[in-house]
């Protein structure tokens, strides 16, 4: 699966370096491809109109392709979070707060199990301006 969303990964990259280097070639109306390079549109590859259609075309098949590895991504993503309940941030934070109110409650000398000891606590920031004092 891991080798999958790799090579998704890598064709949504090149999609959308190749579509920046198209985007970036084009030109309003009445400019194509021929132009861009410094000669007139009789010397264009395409033909006068022929460049602006093959390079909108390209664009648009380029951002088609971007748009599917962009969702296959975000299926394989969600996909693979959903199955690992449990691993979230969000509830490892949940229960660090009923840890500490466990280890508060219980008596002294008490062994609880994931309740973080006194000693390892951060100490209490204070807030507000800091005092500094100045000896006088």
């Amino acid at each position: 699966m891991q080798v999958l969303m790799n090579v998704v990964l890598v064709v949504q990259i090149l999609a959308a370096l190749t579509m920046i280097g198209l985007v970036l070639i084009q030109h309003g109306k009445g400019a194509d491809m021929g132009a861009s390079f410094g000669s007139g549109s009789s010397g264009s590859l395409f033909g006068a109109t022929g460049s602006a259609n093959f390079l909108s075309r390209s664009t648009a098949v380029c951002a088609a392709i971007f748009f599917c590895c962009t969702l296959a991504l975000t299926y394989y993503s969600s996909g693979r979070s959903a199955s690992s309940t449990g691993n979230s941030v969000l509830d490892r934070a949940g229960a660090a707060p009923a840890a500490a109110s466990a280890a508060a409650s219980a008596p002294a000398g008490s062994i609880i199990p994931g309740a973080v000891p006194a000693a390892s606590a951060p100490a209490p920031v204070a807030s507000g301006p800091a005092q500094i004092p100045v000896d006088k």
